[in-house]
């Protein structure tokens, strides 16, 4: 781990700059004061701010089912379910929101749905399953009624199914500390850790010349462990430390 302290300086024409960035945010601001401003004392003021970014998967199963029409039954025959953190899954790209569905392998079967056309068909089968000479056939489907099951679309049967549904998000969490305005367009002093290599998750800022910025890093990780390691597997964490509007980003 390298330390890393860079003061620059910040002459006129860049406060003014950030000054006029900051009027142009405002809708209801007038950017003539702040173009014929005349500087009398120019003092750097610095914010820090900080920022969490916990990147998860979750996982979670349920019973799905859909008409049954001859598709392959993928069952019990064919092996052992895995469990749900051991399907194969391919990741997204890093950092992106996304949601997807699986069918769990070795976990169908097809079940008789008692509907209202499979109960019609049992007054109807010794009746209507062949024409008897009138020249016509019931629908096998509505059996002549003009309506199907809206479960399973009048085939009688279901195919039952287990759907692993897999979600990547990308949590935050941020804190400010330093002046309750927002005119710093341009950094007047950086200072962070830089560190090489990358792991799942972050370790808490020591040794940051504010306290401040230190308690809440702590606060913050311990706070996303014990919310998304419950219910989640974190595959990666960023901590940004902004001073001024100059994002300094590193993964741990």
């Amino acid at each position: 781990m390298r330390r890393l302290v860079e003061v620059p300086s910040v002459s006129e024409d860049v406060a003014r700059d950030a000054l006029l960035k900051f009027v142009e945010s405002k809708w209801n601001y007038s950017s003539k004061p702040a173009r014929n401003l005349t500087f009398k004392d120019l003092q750097p003021i610095t914010v820090y701010r900080y920022r969490l970014e916990t990147y998860t998967e979750t996982r979670a199963s349920a019973w799905q089912f859909e008409p049954y029409n001859g598709q392959t039954v993928d069952g019990p025959q064919y092996g052992m379910s895995p469990a749900p953190w051991d399907i194969p899954v391919s990741l997204p790209q890093r950092y992106a929101d996304k949601v997807e569905k699986i069918r769990v392998p070795h976990a169908s079967f097809v079940k008789v749905q008692l509907c209202a056309s499979r109960s019609f068909f049992s007054f109807l089968s010794c009746c209507f399953i062949t024409c008897k000479g009138c020249g016509r056939t019931r629908c096998t489907a509505c059996f002549g009624r003009g309506q199907t099951c809206s479960v399973c679309l009048g085939s009688q049967n279901l195919l039952h199914f287990i759907q692993l549904t897999v979600t990547w998000y990308q949590h935050h969490s941020k804190c400010s500390h330093g002046p309750p305005y927002d005119i710093t367009a341009s950094a007047v002093c950086v200072y962070f850790f830089k560190c090489a290599g990358r792991t799942t998750s972050v370790y808490p800022i020591q040794g940051f010349p504010d306290q401040e910025i230190c308690d809440v890093s702590t606060k913050l990780i311990n706070e996303h462990l014990e919310r998304f390691t419950a219910t989640s597997r974190i595959l990666q964490q960023v901590q940004i430390r902004t001073l001024g509007p100059l994002d300094l980003r590193h993964v741990l």
